[in-house]
């Protein structure tokens, strides 16, 4: 789907792999690597004996309702967190939803396919892209914003996002990257005090389970009624739903927080590689708190095709709102594979 200012919200991490033949080091997707763990495998195969009969996904949505200390009336599973968004356009009547950029596109794409005019609060560069409540329109009865936030690994208070809440306005947090912060600080997974509070969780990114398909939403047992009848039935396979019970599992979330430090020990060190070429004018957005770092560099496409000669695919910018052609997303990856990018990047750099 590509706007009227020409970015295109259906471009994503993937595309910049998908059908290749060469043999490239994926920078562009956010999925942790070496996932899923042999374990969760081992757990998801074991459920496959039970394909004949229909999903039964009471157990966990049971198990992810207690994971975060909610009535499992506010639990709703998904086919990933990309459903969630198409079930909050198609059966939520709002009237001005607003989209807070940059962003995660699909929001805005799958409000847009049900027909909403959608409009845009573009935070700023100069202002770190952080969140600034006043920019918000007082009368949207709808607002979308990500924490951590894709792709500019901001992370934003919690106490700040509760700001946006107001009688008679849905806000949804998209908190898919959320696990990978230690601590999940600023969650407002949990939280049954904001009124109109919808979070969004994914549990592809962490875990490796893109191919799969799972998430779940938090929010207003009302909201959830709604959402609900708008799905097909079985919306989530029988494999999802085990994948689902054992990821919000204490073993998995033991598991989680580890990684989650692991990955700010990495992050910290792609960031201190990438200011060695801040002479030419590369820079990073900051402090970044997600598995990712948004980078502008001059001329990133023209990079960006150099960097995939080298090896490495990253994830171009320019389809993001707000942002334009000189940003880049890259993936944090172990120290490494982060050693040999910033070999392919200063040979990419130094050949422009």
């Amino acid at each position: 789907m590509r706007t009227d200012d020409g970015h295109d919200l259906r471009h994503h991490g993937d595309a910049e792999v998908r059908g290749t033949s060469a043999d490239l080091t994926d920078l562009a997707v956010n999925v942790r690597a070496d996932t899923p763990p042999v374990w969760l495998r081992e757990h998801i195969a074991d459920s496959l004996g039970g394909l004949a009969a229909y999903p039964d996904g009471r157990a966990a949505r049971e198990a992810v309702a207690r994971r975060h200390g909610l009535p499992v009336e506010r639990v709703l599973l998904t086919a990933g967190a990309a459903e969630a968004f198409v079930l909050l356009a198609r059966a939520l009547k709002a009237r001005h939803p607003v989209v807070v950029h940059p962003q995660f596109t699909e929001p805005e794409a799958a409000l847009r396919d049900a027909g909403h005019a959608v409009d845009r609060v573009l935070l700023r560069e100069e202002d770190g892209f952080r969140l600034d409540p006043a920019a918000v329109p007082e009368d949207a009865d709808l607002v979308v914003i990500g924490n951590p936030t894709n792709p500019t690994s901001v992370l934003h208070p919690a106490a700040l996002i509760a700001q946006l809440a107001r009688p008679g306005r849905v806000l949804v947090v998209d908190e898919a990257f959320m696990d990978a912060v230690p601590g999940e600080r600023e969650a407002l997974a949990g939280r049954s005090d904001v009124p109109g509070l919808v979070v969004l969780r994914s549990l592809t990114k962490t875990w490796g389970l893109a191919g799969l398909r799972i998430g779940y939403v938090l929010a207003e047992p009302d909201t959830v009624e709604e959402l609900e009848r708008a799905q097909p039935l079985w919306p989530v396979s029988t494999p999802a739903l085990a994948a689902a019970e054992a990821c919000v599992s204490p073993r998995a979330l033991a598991e989680a927080a580890h990684a989650a430090h692991r990955i700010a020990a990495d992050r910290a060190h792609l960031v201190a590689g990438l200011a060695e070429f801040a002479a030419e004018g590369v820079s990073v957005v900051g402090p970044a708190e997600g598995p990712f770092v948004l980078v502008r560099a001059p001329g990133a496409a023209a990079l960006r095709a150099r960097l995939r000669e080298r090896g490495f695919a990253v994830r171009r910018g320019d389809t993001f709102p707000g942002l334009g052609t000189d940003w880049l997303r890259l993936a944090v990856r172990d120290r490494a594979t982060t050693g040999r990018f910033l070999q392919a990047l200063d040979q990419s750099l130094t050949s422009a």
